[in-house]
């Protein structure tokens, strides 16, 4: 593994709090969706968000003893268990309803070779990037001025024109330029950090050039538009779950 991924690898096992909280942060809403989908109605949002809990937890115990020789990406890995997850949680129910007691459930290395065999199809991949995409701009703009970021939001999120950004924001149209070069630095460099912090191959290590988020600016602009919005419409959902749930 490389040292960042190295380094939130040994926080979690030294049980930080704060890194348990980052991989419910970003991964949360994607497992999810997953969950929902694979529980076709028969599982309600509580308990989706009760077995993502259950999730991370064994992803916490277990990741210092992944093994990366074994193929198996963050993604996959991080399914193997969701499955095994979900898996328990029917078990059980139907063990209730045959008036059986619920087996406990293990997390051990059995994720690390049953993550190989589980498909993972590409719309949960594409969450899963977009989820660490998008965690790297929600790092960049506090740690970005103000200004600065408000300008690139709205030269690229909203879509105006640098004339009208310089318009509303009362500086001139080179400022913006300016500010607009030095926010996406930034982000290259967030994005960087954040895809190998949350990746164990090289193969997700190359997702970023793969969707665009190599060193032409236009398209880098294009692309990380594109994902924003859509893991922003994620969210939404998530959070309108968690609202009927609640």
């Amino acid at each position: 593994m490389n040292t960042l991924t190295t380094s939130f690898v040994s926080r979690l096992r030294d049980r930080d709090e704060t890194a348990w909280f980052e991989l419910w942060q970003v991964f949360g809403p994607v497992l999810r969706g997953q969950l929902t989908k694979w529980g076709k109605g028969r599982i309600g949002a509580e308990t989706v968000r009760d077995l993502t809990q259950e999730t991370l937890a064994a992803l916490s115990d277990s990741i210092d003893r992944y093994d990366p020789s074994r193929g198996a990406r963050f993604s996959t890995w991080l399914l193997a268990i969701a499955k095994h997850a979900l898996g328990d949680e029917i078990d059980r129910r139907m063990a209730l309803k045959r008036g059986a007691g619920r087996k406990p459930m293990e997390f051990d290395e059995r994720f690390m070779s049953n993550a190989a065999a589980v498909e993972a199809d590409d719309v949960y991949e594409q969450n899963v990037f977009r989820a660490k995409v998008y965690a790297a701009i929600q790092r960049t703009e506090p740690e970005a001025d103000f200004v600065q970021f408000q300008v690139y939001r709205m030269r690229v999120f909203d879509g105006l024109t640098g004339k009208d950004v310089a318009e509303q924001l009362g500086i001139s149209e080179p400022t913006v330029s300016r500010h607009l070069h030095r926010i996406r630095a930034l982000l290259r460099r967030r994005l960087a950090e954040t895809i190998a912090t949350y990746s164990f191959t090289e193969d997700e290590q190359r997702e970023a050039l793969r969707a665009g988020l190599g060193d032409d600016d236009s398209t880098f602009d294009d692309a990380l538009r594109d994902i924003y919005f859509r893991q922003s419409q994620l969210l939404q959902q998530d959070e309108a779950a968690a609202s009927a749930a609640f």
